[in-house]
């Protein structure tokens, strides 16, 4: 069920109480090109974006990655990091998003609960 059909279920002071939860909680599409931009490679955007499996690989390549330059196989690790964080950049308005639409359905869905 989608969240405009759901919203439509609520009076307005559910409403209301969605709206301004969601105003605190949504993740915000600037920032999370801010961390992507400074902090790419850590992966700090996606957990931002509550990706944490991914947002760990690229932490982890990356500390690698730094670690085993000395062999040169670090190089390419970072590459690697750094193409996938090159694409994220594209996808990451999608992700952000997604998470929104998320945590605005939870948010309806606790309001239904709170007055059943």
């Amino acid at each position: 069920m989608s969240n405009l059909s759901l919203k439509q279920q609520l009076s307005q002071q559910q409403l209301t109480m969605v709206q301004s939860e969601l105003e605190h909680k949504k993740k915000s599409v600037a920032v999370a090109y801010v961390l992507a931009i400074l902090l790419g490679s850590l992966g700090a955007h996606r957990f931002y974006v509550r990706k944490t499996g991914t947002a760990v690989t690229q932490l982890v390549l990356t500390l690698l990655g730094y670690l085993t330059m000395v062999i040169l196989i670090g190089f390419l690790l970072v590459g690697i990091v750094g193409i996938w964080v090159l694409v994220d950049l594209f996808l990451l308005h999608g992700y952000v998003k997604r998470l929104n639409e998320e945590i605005e359905r939870d948010l309806i869905h606790q309001v239904m609960s709170q007055s059943a």
